[in-house]
């Protein structure tokens, strides 16, 4: 058994579901589920908008890979590749943990000296997390392939093989 086989990788899509573009990145990890077979050692989670609630699978990954909707002021559909390091560490105070992001959680995470995991985020510009609605708009749908192609070659890049079922 070669090393990266014995990496723990989380891979995780945040987002409400129930807003439109906000879920892309459920849609992502539930296609993820369907179109790949992973071995043991990687990890896909519904994360949810669950804020402190992702400090478990953090602690336990030492590759982490998430996918969200990101606000970069850019078309709808744009994808982004970044890191915890490019995301501010100015915490802007919330009223209530349900409004937690991913930002307020690595900046926790670093607060309480809990091991961080690589971390990569793969963001994409929504173009609608404000109607009710649990379908993507036609713009973000259309860059789903791409999400999980980026998702495939973060994972071959840390030694990491997935399959199509047969």
């Amino acid at each position: 058994m070669t090393n990266s086989e014995n990496k723990k990788v989380v891979i995780i899509g945040v987002g409400n579901i129930l807003l439109k573009d906000e879920g892309i990145g459920i849609h992502a990890v539930g296609h993820l589920k369907r179109l790949y077979d992973f071995p043991s050692n990687v990890e896909i989670v519904d994360g949810g908008v669950g804020g402190l609630n992702l400090l478990p699978y953090m602690e336990r990954a030492e590759n982490l890979i998430i996918i969200d909707a990101v606000q970069a002021n850019a078309e709808p559909g744009a994808i982004f590749r970044f890191t915890p390091k490019d995301i501010s560490t100015r915490v802007k105070y919330k009223t209530s943990l349900h409004e937690m992001g991913l930002q307020e959680v690595f900046v926790i995470a670093e607060a309480t000296g809990k091991r961080r995991p690589k971390t990569v985020i793969i963001g994409i510009q929504p173009k609608d997390i404000s109607s009710l609605g649990m379908e993507l708009t036609a713009e973000v749908e259309a860059k789903l392939p791409d999400i999980l192609n980026m998702v495939v070659s973060e994972l071959k890049n840390i030694g990491i093989r997935i399959k199509k079922p047969a």
